[in-house]
């Protein structure tokens, strides 16, 4: 860590509502609080089968309490986050994989990209009614060559980034990422980890930030 600075990590997926949440208060945070905070993609899906953990819409009350505490944590957080009573299904049914390797793709080569790229993908599909809600599901590249741009990505970066996704190194990152979650703990996300004395602590969710401020003394 720089400086004597706790090393916080935020493992995240732009498909978790929840995970956008957490990510734009410790990038706030990053700011104030002493931490060199470290940005991981890794793929929910992946920690969901690994784990046999459900997504909440398996459980309807479940998942009508989400959409309305999502939006509540929105409001209170000014995260521009919109839901709609469709939202559930549409988790389920989005297959973000591609999105997740680009995002991967952007961080080993463009790491200072990394942030604004993932805000700008989370913004996609869950700020932009319109175009957006399938924008995970569109087999147009298309789509992620606009959102790079969005993230001041410059064109020629935002292609080779797109055709990296397919390569080994890309799959093998975002693999190991997703596995290094799991023997955390893991078992959805967002899921932060902080390590105090040498030791990891996790921390799953977006509301459980301020117990993570003091168990690093901030």
């Amino acid at each position: 860590a720089r400086m004597g600075r706790t090393v916080v990590e935020l493992f995240y997926d732009v498909v978790s509502p929840y995970s956008w949440l957490g990510f734009e208060v410790l990038c706030r945070y990053q700011h104030v609080w002493n931490i060199d905070l470290r940005l991981r993609p890794a793929f929910l899906s992946g920690i969901m089968q690994a784990t046999g953990n459900k997504p909440p819409a398996m459980l309807p009350k479940r998942g009508e309490y989400m959409l309305k505490d999502i939006k509540r944590m929105a409001k209170y957080y000014e995260v521009p986050l919109r839901t709609s009573e469709n939202d559930l299904q549409r988790i389920i049914s989005t297959s973000n994989l591609g999105a997740m390797r680009f995002i991967t793709a952007v961080g080993m080569t463009q790491p200072q990209y990394l942030e604004p790229l993932s805000r700008e993908f989370w913004i996609s599909f869950w700020s932009q009614v319109s175009h957006s809600r399938n924008v995970y599901n569109s087999l147009h590249s298309i789509i992620f060559l606009q959102i790079a741009r969005q993230a001041g990505l410059s064109p020629e970066l935002a292609q080779k980034a797109l055709e990296m996704i397919s390569s080994p190194a890309v799959k093998n990152r975002l693999k190991e990422t997703t596995e290094e979650a799991i023997k955390y703990g893991a078992f959805g996300m967002p899921a932060v980890v902080t390590h105090v004395n040498g030791e990891p602590q996790l921390f799953f969710g977006s509301d459980r930030l301020e117990l993570l401020g003091s168990i690093i003394g901030e």
